[in-house]
């Protein structure tokens, strides 16, 4: 090897060495911000027009990375941001269980009704049992009264989460976009667009907090990103993510869909339905699990009205709303189907409320529901002692009842064993959706750690790989000064 060609590979091997030990102070300085990737120099060997090494070449930093550990992390993420979304609207529905000994579920207040109904026929002539038992009924239509609001104030709040989302997501497509850029113009160029990788998987993985997401590689160092249902959200540009907010919900209310360039990703009308993300999650709650506890609602207050109807003693005229009444009354709504949004609607009739105008002892005697027509008075002698109107009516909320067969329940339960049901359909649902979000937890933090071991930056190793770095540069020095020793050698024997 001649002096010019080992100086040559010293001095190439002197600078690779720098680059080397900038890329070391590179890692440790970014160890601990999140997403950081280690770095490391890429070398190749440069040969002469011989075939002879001339020394080694910085060819570009290389970043390390797991695809299969990233898709995992991208996916499980999504799920667990579904789960979670999901399970925080379960949450505040359930406060219409709350505790039943303490009487906050429409089930509870049902229990307290019976009671009272017991009470009341054990001495139907009594004014004070018979004002408890409009206080029960009072109590157990405005406990449907709140629970329906709460569940309509539930849907409200995820529809205004999806917008807060759709706004979110269309920010990180942004960002996406002006990166992808960064990193498509880099590759092309040969810079080190390393950084720029490492913050698009950020924004990817913030991306799949919102919406579940699958990514394909390009060429030229781009990504394309679907849904998980395929709608193309990101190819070289963003795609436009389009929701209109509703201001008020009712139970008839029906949640507008979200557009991804113009196809529905949620809503009713969703051609290509997205299954997991926060915005999955938001969806399922908004149109889904709060409008079945809504029905189920609905159906404890449709059995109510039916259960306390009056019927017309001279077998003529159909059954009208007695105890409980609705805006429909006095006609009672329809057996077996459910009426929309009849929870908020249920209240106790003004003619047995002396606040109202009425008489007590309608509870006793029957003719709530017109008492000036004598057809619907189950006590026409009117005996103070006459209990058989309330004992019918405790029968009644025992007897087996035809329900709505959609709310998902036992649609021939009676209706204090389909209002048990409803509390035990919202723990269970809830308990689910608690062990799935449990799960995806694991699994993120497992997948999230494992990455990390095979992607992040450890410090040991690092300074390890320093310590080698500055032996090899001190031997490249010693190379360059050896053979500065020769060629001045070489010039005083020349003299």
């Amino acid at each position: 090897m001649s002096l010019s060609v080992a100086l040559q590979v010293a001095q190439s091997a002197l600078s690779a060495r720098q680059t080397q030990m900038a890329t070391v102070s590179r890692n440790v300085a970014g160890a601990q911000d999140a997403g950081y990737t280690r770095k490391s120099v890429m070398l190749s060997t440069v040969t002469s027009s011989s075939g002879q090494p001339g020394g080694v070449r910085v060819d570009g930093i290389s970043r390390t990375t797991d695809a299969g550990l990233y898709a995992t992390l991208l996916r499980s993420t999504s799920v667990g941001t579904a789960q979670q979304a999901l399970l925080d609207g379960l949450t505040t529905m359930a406060t219409t269980v709350g505790d039943t000994e303490l009487e906050l579920s429409p089930a509870a207040q049902l229990g307290v009704l019976k009671t009272a109904l017991q009470t009341a026929a054990s001495d139907p002539n009594d004014t004070i049992l018979a004002q408890d038992l409009l206080s029960a009924a009072r109590d157990m239509a405005l406990s449907l009264n709140q629970a329906s609001e709460t569940v309509q104030g539930v849907r409200a709040d995820a529809d205004a989460a999806i917008a807060d989302s759709v706004d979110q997501i269309n920010k990180l497509l942004g960002q996406l976009e002006a990166l992808n850029s960064v990193i498509v113009r880099g590759t092309q160029s040969g810079a080190d667009v390393t950084d720029a990788l490492d913050s698009r998987d950020q924004v990817l993985l913030s991306l799949s907090e919102e919406i579940g997401i699958t990514t394909l590689s390009q060429g030229d160092g781009g990504v394309a990103v679907y849904t998980d249902s395929g709608v193309t959200l990101f190819e070289t540009t963003a795609r436009p993510v389009t929701f209109a907010a509703t201001n008020t919900f009712t139970a008839s209310t029906v949640g507008a869909a979200v557009y991804i360039d113009g196809v529905p990703v949620i809503g009713d009308n969703a051609v290509m339905p997205i299954s997991s993300g926060r915005l999955s999650g938001l969806a399922m709650l908004r149109d889904e699990a709060a409008p079945t506890y809504q029905s189920q609602l609905d159906e404890i207050a449709r059995g109510l009205i039916e259960a306390f109807a009056e019927a017309d003693q001279t077998a003529v005229n159909p059954d009208q709303a007695g105890l409980f009444t609705w805006s429909g009354g006095p006609a009672v709504p329809a057996t077996a189907t459910l009426s929309v949004g009849l929870a908020s609607d249920i209240r106790i009739n003004a003619n047995a409320d002396p606040d109202q105008g009425g008489d007590l002892d309608l509870l006793r005697d029957g003719g709530i529901s017109d008492p000036l027509d004598p057809n619907y008075d189950y006590n026409p002698a009117d005996n103070a002692g006459f209990s058989a109107r309330l004992q019918e009516l405790l029968e009644k909320l025992e007897a087996p009842m035809v329900f709505d067969s959609t709310v998902e329940l036992d649609p021939t339960d009676s209706l204090s064993g389909f209002s048990a049901s409803s509390v035990s359909w919202m723990e269970a649902r809830r308990q689910t959706v608690t062990d799935n979000l449990e799960v995806q937890s694991v699994i993120v933090a497992r997948t999230a750690e494992s990455l990390g071991n095979e992607t992040g930056v450890n410090i040991d190793e690092e300074m390890t790989r320093l310590l080698e770095l500055e032996r090899a540069y001190a031997a490249a020095a010693k190379l360059i000064s050896a053979v500065d020793n020769m060629l001045d050698d070489l010039l005083s024997a020349a003299r």
